[in-house]
């Protein structure tokens, strides 16, 4: 059995701690993995603060097998992304020749001048491959297992739509949705004995309130098809017995 692949993502940027950007790009990267059969195990948001990308980037490479980044990689002096990802990697920053070339002939074609804070955008580490940008040339990069990406959600989510086909995935996840009828406070202690019962799989609560009351959805994860089933069997035969 092939161990499971896991990413990690880390949002960088003091505009998203100070709630002046909204994040757009956190439930995107978690539907895209889900999809790949990656699992997301864990989402931090770091301020424009390089010692604390460094910690940041050197715990979550360590610890899963991706690592997506999102934001800190533009022209301005705030984007620091390059610099801190080099800084982990203990590599040089540098103006990536191939990004050079690619920017400089962008810009050429829409009559604007390649100045100084738009060369920025190509920098990244020594020795680091390049993530193609179709929405607006700058490219992100790859060093490692990190993939360091824009943080415009439209761009954010083509360059990730370029990476995605080179990931290994694992195997799928198997979910079963189940509706009940009855509140948390109502199915509790039963639901824990077969969460027990079940150790192959997750069964997550999620209470809602409707016209008629509380109610709960139930929803089974696995990734094995016998184990969902007999799990999300054993959920619908507590449901019956509490209707009695």
């Amino acid at each position: 059995m092939t161990t499971q692949p896991t990413a990690a993502m880390l949002a960088i940027g003091d505009e998203l701690l100070s709630g002046r950007t909204k994040d757009k790009n956190i439930g995107y990267l978690a539907d895209q993995m889900t999809l790949a059969a990656i699992e997301l195990k864990e989402v931090r948001i770091v301020a424009d603060d390089q010692d604390a990308i460094v910690a940041a980037v050197n715990a979550l490479r360590e610890r899963y097998t991706y690592l997506f980044t999102s934001g800190g990689i533009g022209g301005t002096h705030d984007d620091i992304t390059a610099d801190s990802v080099s800084a982990a990697f203990g590599l040089a920053c540098i103006y990536n020749e191939e990004a050079m070339e690619r920017l400089a002939a962008s810009y050429e074609r829409r009559g604007i001048e390649f100045n100084a804070s738009r060369q920025r955008m190509a920098r990244m580490p020594e020795g680091a491959t390049l993530i193609d940008n179709p929405v607006s040339t700058a490219p992100g990069f790859k060093i490692g297992n990190v993939y360091v990406m824009a943080g415009v959600p439209q761009v954010f989510q083509a360059m990730l739509t370029n990476v995605l086909p080179t990931l290994e995935g694992g195997v799928r996840m198997i979910s079963q949705v189940i509706d009940c009828s009855f509140g948390e406070g109502d199915i509790g202690t039963q639901l824990a004995e077969i969460q027990k019962a079940h150790p192959g799989t997750s069964i997550g609560s999620y209470p809602r309130f409707t016209e008629t009351g509380f109610n709960t959805q139930l929803v089974v994860r696995g990734r094995d098809q016998a184990a969902v089933d007999a799990a999300g069997g054993a959920i619908r035969a507590m449901i019956e017995a509490l209707k009695r």
